[in-house]
């Protein structure tokens, strides 16, 4: 799966390219930030037209991570969902989403563009915690053992900005795992003082690759 291997709480957790985030021991996959109907709602709001296949690419990408790791629990990380009018996904999307969910764990965490797809199914939570880890949508300073998303960190590297998940003794943080989603840079405090002494990003890609994480060292 070309990923990054690393150790939080105890817990062997895998990086993968795609953005996702792997618990092979809990057979768990965790994605953040899917924003599906962004596309939508820009046309709605500000006229703005974007190509409408951001929910089928999504979509086509977590069905590949889940037959890849034959995850039996998911975890999406809040803002699953562009707003609350995204949520009514057109028949064709509905259904591949119901497929992927039959026959495992599905949880929606709540976020802070959608309170969870309530006429989805699955199980929906405010945050949840498994074994020592607490999954979030927004990192909380001084927190540990936690997994979260929200600030979609990008790291511009030769050039070129790539989506990162931020990694220190105390968190990880995901991408956003949706097509049409901006980020925030690694470098923003706003980030530099959530992530301790070694923190890295994992760039995504072809290859999960680790690098120094920016500003490393400052904790809020």
């Amino acid at each position: 799966m070309n990923a990054y291997a690393f150790d939080l709480a105890g817990v062997r957790l895998l990086a993968l390219p795609s953005g996702a985030l792997f618990w092979p021991a809990e057979g768990c996959l965790a994605v953040s930030d899917l924003h599906l109907g962004r596309s939508g709602r820009y046309a709605r709001r500000a006229g703005a037209l974007l190509p409408p296949y951001e929910v089928e690419d999504t979509l086509a990408r977590l069905d590949a991570d889940i037959a890849a790791t034959a995850a039996r629990m998911m975890i999406c990380l809040g803002d699953t969902f562009d707003d609350l009018q995204a949520a009514a996904l057109p028949e064709r999307d509905a259904l591949w989403l119901a497929r992927l969910m039959a026959g495992r764990r599905w949880i929606w965490i709540e976020g802070n563009h959608d309170p969870g797809p309530l006429g989805l199914g699955g199980e929906h939570r405010a945050e949840m915690v498994l074994g020592p880890l607490r999954f979030r949508h927004i990192a909380v300073p001084g927190a540990s053992a936690e997994v979260s998303g929200h600030f979609h960190p990008k790291l511009r590297l030769a050039g070129q900005s790539r989506r990162c998940f931020l990694v220190d003794t105390a968190r990880v943080i995901l991408p956003a795992y949706g097509t049409y989603t901006g980020g925030l840079g690694a470098e923003d405090p706003a980030l530099c003082d959530l992530m301790g002494p070694g923190a890295v990003a994992v760039l995504t890609g072809a290859v999960a690759r680790p690098v120094p994480a920016p500003g490393r060292g400052r904790r809020g």
